[in-house]
């Protein structure tokens, strides 16, 4: 049974459209990324619960530049913009890949990434190349699934089964946790690994 956590309380710090624009700060941060409307706008707004912060969008590519919020955990939430969305640009994805490749492998308090995978549907090929970036320039993320109130009890159960088993090699996954902005599925369990961040645990899957 999960425990009652306390809410992130967070205040918008700044957007940052270019590596030059990202805010110099100490402080850890936890960053969230998943291909286009996977739910990340939600479940963030689910998380933060003060007032709305990521902008709820229909239209793929809307979050156009990295977004940082400074919360009451001494830890900086940060939103990247999503992947895989065939409405922008070539030239917009380029610039787009480039940002979220500046900060993942060149922000060094960066203690955490959130990758959010849709929970209806098998990891994606672009998913996957995500996840194994990350643990090839070791850096420490977790397998975030998202809407899982669309499925079935058994559907969760062998969705997180099958997602574990596709990491079972990585030395940096933290965890991987079934989640839902509709029924706040898996809320508590994200804010409590952002909480541990403070003290340096990690938690295995």
């Amino acid at each position: 049974m999960a425990h009652a956590v306390e809410s992130i309380q967070a205040k918008f710090l700044k957007g940052a459209a270019e590596k030059g624009q990202f805010p110099e700060s100490n402080v850890p941060e936890v960053a969230m990324i998943g291909r286009s409307n996977v739910g990340k706008s939600s479940l963030i707004n689910s998380i933060l619960r003060s007032g709305t912060h990521a902008r709820v969008s229909n239209t793929p590519g809307k979050t156009q530049e990295i977004n940082f919020f400074a919360t009451n955990l001494g830890i900086v939430f940060v939103d990247l913009p999503g992947y895989g969305y065939a409405k922008v640009s070539k030239e917009r994805r380029q610039e787009f890949s480039r940002l979220i490749r500046d900060y993942l492998f060149g922000r060094d308090n960066l203690a955490l990434v959130c990758v959010l995978i849709d929970a209806r549907h098998d990891p994606q090929p672009l998913d996957m190349a995500m996840l194994e970036e990350l643990e090839n320039h070791g850096r420490p993320f977790c397998a975030i699934l998202t809407k899982s109130d669309k499925l079935k009890p058994a559907e969760r159960i062998a969705r997180v089964h099958q997602v574990r088993g596709l990491l079972a090699e990585c030395q940096h996954v933290v965890d991987v946790v079934l989640t839902s902005a509709e029924d706040g599925t898996g809320r508590n369990e994200v804010i409590g690994i952002i909480k541990r961040l403070r003290t340096n645990e990690r938690t295995s899957p």
